[in-house]
């Protein structure tokens, strides 16, 4: 059966000579696999751009609940980034996120208001001219609520590493850089140093690490820090 839906993808794997296997959160039926053949062929080589992690996408789609892998009927840019491709510090943040996205989006079933969240959220990434050096932040925090851990403020954050033994230097400075970070929308400028932007990174990482199983380490890590330094 055909649907139609919008589609944020995540990654892709090649797949034999010319085909891939793409893996792209959609609206209607959450975090899906689709093949996707001949995209790697010469005459394919344009439609590739379609599969970059992070591209918005409308969908038609054939899905049926007993398949693991699903195939793509019709497929178009919903949303031609303007920005995010080609500024490297958008870029870097976006490559980060991506990577947060693949170890914690489970969900194989509709979540309209995480789809949102998702979708206008790199929408405003790629509109945004100024003050998005804090974006990852304020998204890491804002995308807790959907996992289930989402924190009141930084004194519960330093309150849960404690029971868990974690010892992480956290003085009322960065305490106070926390809070805001918690109740800031994304354009809300949040001046601080580089070094504090990359100490409470490792806080909020170190975070999602005691509550999501198996998140392990980023490995696009050291390069948003490289390039946000």
């Amino acid at each position: 059966m055909l649907h139609k839906t919008r589609g944020i993808v995540i990654n892709y794997i090649r797949y034999r000579e010319t085909s891939i296997i793409t893996k792209i959160y959609t609206e209607k039926f959450g975090i899906q696999s689709y093949i996707e053949n001949g995209v790697r062929s010469s005459k394919g080589k344009n439609r590739i751009a379609l599969f970059q992690p992070l591209t918005l996408l409308d969908l038609v789609l054939y899905h049926d609940d007993k398949k693991e892998i699903h195939r793509i009927s019709e497929i178009k840019s919903a949303y031609p980034f303007k920005t995010l491709p080609y500024d490297v510090y958008k870029s870097s943040i976006a490559m980060f996120l991506d990577e947060i996205l693949n170890k914690t989006l489970k969900e194989s079933n509709e979540n309209q208001v995480l789809f949102d969240f998702l979708y206008h959220s790199f929408v405003f990434l790629d509109e945004t001219e100024q003050h998005f050096e804090n974006f990852h932040l304020i998204f890491l925090l804002k995308y807790t609520f959907f996992l289930g851990f989402s924190p009141q403020d930084a004194n519960e954050i330093m309150t849960q590493f404690r029971e868990a033994n974690i010892i992480i230097p956290f003085d009322s400075d960065y305490k106070a850089l926390m809070n805001s970070l918690i109740v800031a929308d994304y354009q809300t400028p949040i001046p601080m140093s580089r070094g504090a932007r990359n100490h409470l990174l490792e806080v909020i990482i170190l975070f999602y690490q005691l509550h999501v199983e198996d998140f392990g380490d980023i490995k696009s890590l050291q390069v948003l820090r490289e390039v946000l330094s």
